[in-house]
């Protein structure tokens, strides 16, 4: 269990973190420059363009406060893996077989294609999720702007250890996944070749997942992979510049707010429904439900 233990945290995306920084000040600069240009012809610049300074701050401290969450929760969870991983799997596949690397990357990549969409369609999934979609901008900062609430990501690698994929090699083949959506937060990238298009998740299509517009909600959950969306009937092509964010205001940079404020929705909901159905609705039904509104019933005037 120790030899297992001991890979822990050999986590590629925490050496990536500077390229991030450094992308994202490049893309800064390039948007700041641009602008300049379009204030000059015609004013000011569309909304979710560019970078807003107290939204690119929100987005930071959410990253720096992730980085500690998941400190936390990637300890325990190793621990978890590891013990189904020695004593219960019923084999343990070889990391110096290829053909290993290539069935985690696929198995990694299918489930969080189902763990994202869960994370859409159910509320209290949605409430952690929701951070990352809090902002009405779309850039390299946005890509850092990660839920502090990792627990369900806990669960849904447990498969994993049981199929005797070492423990240490799921979190590496997920940092691998997140380093590569990475690049998918911009809007200075527009398309690739449509045979790139058709297989990998890209910018043009993580755009639309982050948008708010009726036609793009809950679509395009793919991670490295857009072939999931397609298989699952989820995908959605890119028809127009999305409007980003939520579909509600938020109205406010406070990242407490951000990160929790679903949580507090949903406890007020689930202490004022007067049924059972109606609590366990609030908590796992889809983002946005409500109890259906009876019938009006016909008026019958007085004889």
């Amino acid at each position: 269990m120790w030899e297992a233990f001991s890979h822990n945290l050999k986590d590629p995306a925490g050496a990536a973190v500077p390229f991030f920084l450094l992308f994202m000040l490049i893309e800064m600069a390039a948007v700041r420059r641009e602008d300049r240009e379009d204030r000059e012809l015609a004013g000011e610049a569309p909304r979710g363009m560019g970078y807003l300074r107290e939204d690119t701050r929100a987005s930071l401290t959410m990253f720096v406060g992730s980085i500690a969450f998941s400190a936390i929760f990637r300890t325990a969870a190793f621990l978890l893996y590891t013990v189904l991983y020695v004593h219960l799997a019923p084999w343990h596949l070889s990391a110096r077989n290829p053909w290993t690397w290539v069935g985690v990357l696929l198995g990694v990549d299918l489930l969080w294609y189902t763990y994202h969409r869960f994370s859409h369609r159910v509320r209290l999934g949605w409430a952690g999720h929701q951070a990352h979609h809090s902002s009405v901008y779309f850039n390299f900062s946005t890509a850092l702007r990660q839920k502090w609430n990792q627990w369900f990501e806990v669960l849904i690698w447990l498969p994993l250890p049981l199929l005797g994929v070492p423990p240490w090699m799921i979190y590496f083949t997920f940092s691998i996944n997140l380093i590569w959506q990475f690049h998918l937060h911009t809007e200075k990238i527009d398309r690739f070749p449509r045979c790139w298009e058709a297989v990998f998740n890209t910018p043009s299509h993580h755009r639309v997942h982050h948008g708010s517009d009726p036609i793009y909600l809950d679509r395009n959950y793919g991670g490295i992979l857009i072939v999931w969306d397609r298989l699952f009937r989820s995908f959605q092509a890119e028809l127009h510049r999305p409007t980003y964010g939520l579909t509600y205001p938020v109205g406010t940079y406070n990242v407490w707010q951000l990160q929790y404020g679903e949580y507090v929705k949903i406890w007020h909901d689930v202490r004022r429904a007067p049924r059972w159905r109606d609590r366990l609705a609030y908590v796992f039904g889809p983002p946005g439900w409500q109890p259906p509104q009876p019938a009006p019933r016909d008026f019958v005037s007085p004889s």
